[in-house]
């Protein structure tokens, strides 16, 4: 490419004449930052959303249920429709999925918690409260969502029953076939 000839000590200027380079370059950096303060990104703590009675509260929903959950510190108690969790969710896999949010974030016994539920079946219901107790939980107490969020538990789940087509019996299922 270029006719010249290059030695040795010539490459040698060439390291020097970088690092010089690189050394103005990090000083005038440091002079621009002194004169201008560079703009920090600051994090500013979220505050923790708590009403006048002390609670924090928050929708969930899943399937067509809708549950409406107040927390407030407490021994722990979870009072469903009026009625005790334990009553209401009488199989344990569902009263397991309740206190899920509670486990991951290892606040088992601390809460007491108030909720509404409308629509669905038990196990839409279920899991409704338990998506408005996370979300209720990450409102009270801001830094437990981080562990809440990577267990799934504010993600809204949008599996919702398939609508019926027409000219089927159902969403997919076809009538049945006669020959005659």
């Amino acid at each position: 490419m270029a006719d010249e000839t290059q030695t040795l000590d010539s490459l040698g200027d060439l390291g020097e004449a970088i690092s010089n380079a690189a050394a103005n370059a990090s000083s005038d950096a440091a002079a621009a930052e002194a004169v201008t303060p560079a703009e920090e990104t600051v994090t500013t703590p979220v505050e923790p959303k708590i009403d006048e009675h002390g609670r924090s509260y928050a929708t969930g929903k899943r399937k067509n249920a809708i549950a409406r959950v107040w927390i407030k510190p407490g021994p722990g108690v979870i009072t469903v429709n009026g009625r005790e969790a334990n009553v209401y969710f009488a199989r344990p896999v569902l009263q397991m999925l309740i206190n899920q949010p509670f486990q991951v974030a290892e606040r088992g016994g601390q809460y007491d918690v108030f909720c509404t539920v409308t629509g669905g079946g038990l196990s839409g219901q279920a899991g409704a409260v338990r998506h408005g107790i996370s979300k209720a939980l990450t409102l009270f107490e801001p830094g437990l969502r981080p562990p809440l969020k990577k267990a799934g538990f504010l993600t809204r789940d949008s599996r919702v029953v398939e609508r019926k087509k027409y000219g089927k019996a159902k969403a997919r299922r076809s009538f049945q076939f006669s020959k005659r």
